[in-house]
């Protein structure tokens, strides 16, 4: 086994891990990032790449949101240094952001929400610019087409498909734009320019690289063992190394995969490790554990399965927030998850369960809804649950990537994913729910859609329903009739973009024990680290943006140690 020693070893290379070691290498500290995928950006890469990072005047929308449950000191944290993440972002990378304009905050008429958002996203990033890289960026979790270099604010106009001008002007816009060369948007774009930064800091990045165990020496964290990639258990983390080192306290049985195996090399840290290895979104046990749900409908990065959270729980770290995750109804299609966004805001559709009938509003943020489906507002469980729509509704807008009035796979039929009928009976029929009711429940929708109101759910009223809206449609943008046959139904399930629970922290992110004291040398960032959002969620970005702050703030204190 080689043994090599640095200041700072970090455990993942997702936003919030390069961010971390970023900032360690210009506090001119040692610093080297670990990571046992192929690819370095996990979630990050496959994101939208938006940041939610306010300063101390979003101090009373992020109280609203996160709630009780997390403390005021990571919050005042979070929002005191948010926006010097950015700027340090800025000064050390190629990087530059810029305000998506009218992307409100998810809760804008709650107590400090504000209707215009705070939201920031990647500019798009020539690829000459991170060439070095590029071929071990992990893929997008949905590629554009034909090398377009999509933004979040595309996104909302691309979704209108042939409904609005803006629409077709985007889309040729972008398409005239791949002649001046290939760029990177959204999530690709951040990691890419954050592993810039790293390059250009001289930080080593060893992909393919899993750590196998913590090695804690007299009760601190003082390194890490990592090996090869490879076949492995989902409960890589269980194990603590002890080091057997004379003077110091040794460890009981070996187990597999320990030190001592062919490849696997420790990595010491004099000052301390930074987990930052995600979320458990792939690890079905911990799911099945913590949240009586499978693995099978996020579209988190597949390395995601709790190995850090599992780290430190076994050395007596709290965890909190481990039933909770970043939630969003999912189409289960037979090519792997579809996370939706604009498909359930837009006029012309409508979500029931089992008994025929709605049971939320459907343009609400996506976490919110998903805690309604779950039954986790009291309202009892709604699943099964269908996206409703008809033909107009597919004539005009883009639907899980497919344009308007183009066929849809046939294999999602096929797998009962989708369904057909040329009567809203009919299509009842084929999806197990009771005629009347889904009858009943289309006639009153369509006339909430004439009056532009919604009695039921309130539908349109707030800015964020809006956003992702039809501007065309009157008097609500979020309200349309479903009138013209064929009708459709998609299966919609409780997906995620990847699990919020995890080891508990402090406002310096330090990993914190039950009692409520750090334990010494060990700091988590990311969703390896329970959210400070609590259950809630502040706007887009609200995953990436307290991610990276997080990082960076372990990096600070580690350097001030």
């Amino acid at each position: 086994m080689t043994e090599e020693e640095f200041d700072i070893v970090v455990v993942g290379c997702g936003g919030g891990g390069m961010t971390a070691a970023l900032a360690a290498a210009h506090q001119g500290l040692k610093v080297v990032v670990i990571d046992g995928a192929a690819t370095y950006g996990g979630s990050t890469a496959r994101s939208g790449g938006g940041l939610w990072l306010p300063g101390p005047e979003a101090a009373t929308y992020l109280q609203h949101v996160a709630g009780a449950e997390v403390s005021a000191s990571r919050r005042d944290a979070f929002l005191k240094y948010g926006p010097d993440v950015l700027a340090f972002v800025r000064e050390h990378t190629p990087l530059e952001f810029a305000r998506v304009p009218g992307y409100p905050d998810y809760h804008p008429e709650a107590p400090g929400g504000l209707a215009e958002g705070r939201t920031v996203e990647p500019r798009p990033l020539p690829v000459h610019e991170v060439a070095a890289d590029l071929g071990t960026l992990a893929a997008p979790y949905r590629a554009a087409p034909n090398g377009m270099a999509v933004t979040a604010v595309d996104y909302r106009w691309l979704s209108l498909g042939l409904r609005h001008p803006r629409s077709m002007l985007t889309a040729v816009r972008l398409a005239a734009g791949r002649l001046r060369g290939r760029r990177l948007t959204m999530g690709q774009a951040l990691a890419a320019g954050l592993r810039a930064g790293l390059r250009a800091a001289n930080v080593p990045v060893l992909l393919g690289t899993p750590m196998s165990s913590l090695i804690v020496e007299r009760g601190r964290v003082t390194g890490v063992v990592a090996g090869p990639s490879g076949p492995r258990s989902r409960e890589a983390g269980d194990r603590v190394e002890e080091s057997s080192r004379p003077g110091q306290e040794a460890s009981g049985s070996r187990q597999r995969g320990e030190a001592g195996t062919t490849g696997e090399r420790r990595l010491r840290a004099r000052r301390g490790v930074v987990l930052a290895s995600g979320g458990f979104e792939h690890n079905e046990a911990m799911r099945r554990r913590h949240q009586g749900l499978g693995a099978e409908w996020t579209v988190g990065a597949a390395g995601n399965t709790g190995d850090g959270i599992e780290a430190g729980r076994r050395l007596g770290a709290a965890l909190d927030l481990m039933d909770e995750a970043w939630w969003g109804p999912t189409l289960p299609l037979t090519g792997g998850p579809y996370f939706c966004l604009a498909e359930r805001n837009l006029p012309g559709s409508l979500i029931v369960d089992g008994s025929g009938r709605r049971f939320v509003n459907e343009a609400a943020p996506y976490v919110d809804v998903v805690h309604v489906m779950l039954g986790r507002t009291g309202s009892g469980t709604h699943l099964p649950a269908w996206l409703i729509t008809d033909r107009t509704y597919r004539d005009r807008y883009l639907f899980a990537g497919h344009p308007p009035r183009a066929p849809l796979p046939r294999r999602w039929f096929d797998a009962g994913v989708a369904h057909r009928a040329g009567s809203l009976d009919g299509l009842a029929q084929r999806i197990g729910v009771p005629a009347g009711a889904l009858r009943e429940t289309v006639e009153r929708f369509t006339g909430f859609a004439a009056s532009g109101r919604d009695e039921d759910f309130g539908r349109g009223d707030s800015a964020y329903d809006r956003y992702y809206g039809d501007p065309r449609q009157r008097p609500n943008p979020c309200l349309g009739a479903l009138r013209k046959p064929p009708f459709f139904a998609f299966s919609l399930v409780p997906g995620d973009l990847g699990t919020k629970g995890g080891l508990r922290t402090d406002e310096r992110a330090r990993v914190l024990q039950t009692d409520g004291t750090p334990i010494p040398g060990l700091y988590a960032a990311g969703n390896a680290a329970a959210s400070v959002m609590g259950r809630g969620y502040a706007g887009a970005g609200a995953t990436l943006g307290p991610a990276m702050t997080f990082g960076y703030l372990a990096a600070l204190d580690l350097a001030a140690g």
